[in-house]
């Protein structure tokens, strides 16, 4: 008897683990974003003082052994003061990219750009090594929030050239038939600054 109860119980423990796994898991947006960003490749480092911000990108300088960055956004030249680099506003396809993003996509960790970042460049242009600097008030939901928010804060003077990373790490080559060419596969750090 003390044997059926047994096997009884262990049955109905594994039928309530099975319900517990199958239920939906609900991430916050920055959860969601941090999570598929990882499982993508994406390095990702988190900042709550700009010190940090420099820092971190002193410690991706130092431990790549890059001397050199690109970069033309005058706020993150402020931020290249600070660290051992030398900024280069030139473009160059072999020397690492630091820019900013217009969004960051929670649904499937994706960070969304456009001519601002990227001028007339495509991506496939661009380094494979890519640094971005984005804040926490970049997060949404998905890509149509994303150019939704494009196209409120630029209202009148909407910006070109908007596309997406996609992949981040290098190696991969997972793009969809649609980007032949254009691959925007980048090993990619990312530094998140909470600025909410």
């Amino acid at each position: 008897m003390n044997f059926f109860k047994k096997l009884f119980k262990n049955y109905k423990d594994s039928q309530l683990d099975k319900e517990i796994k199958a239920q939906p898991v609900h991430l916050s947006l920055d959860d969601s974003f941090v999570h598929n960003f990882i499982n993508k490749g994406g390095k990702f480092l988190y900042c709550t003082k700009i010190d940090e911000v420099a820092k971190h990108l002193n410690h991706i300088l130092l431990e790549n052994d890059w001397k050199n960055i690109v970069c033309s956004d005058i706020d993150l030249l402020k931020v290249i003061e600070k660290t051992n680099a030398v900024a280069l506003k030139k473009f160059s396809n072999s020397i690492p990219f630091f820019t900013t993003c217009e969004h960051l996509i929670a649904s499937n960790g994706d960070i969304l750009f456009s001519s601002h970042q990227l001028g007339s460049r495509k991506l496939s242009e661009f380094s494979q090594n890519f640094i971005v600097y984005a804040t926490t008030s970049q997060l949404v939901k998905n890509t149509g929030e994303g150019l939704t928010g494009i196209k409120t804060h630029f209202s009148g003077n909407i910006p070109t050239n908007i596309s997406a990373i996609k992949n981040y790490s290098a190696k991969k080559d997972e793009d969809s038939f649609l980007d032949y060419g254009n691959s925007n596969s980048k090993n990619l750090y990312l530094l998140l600054f909470e600025d909410l």
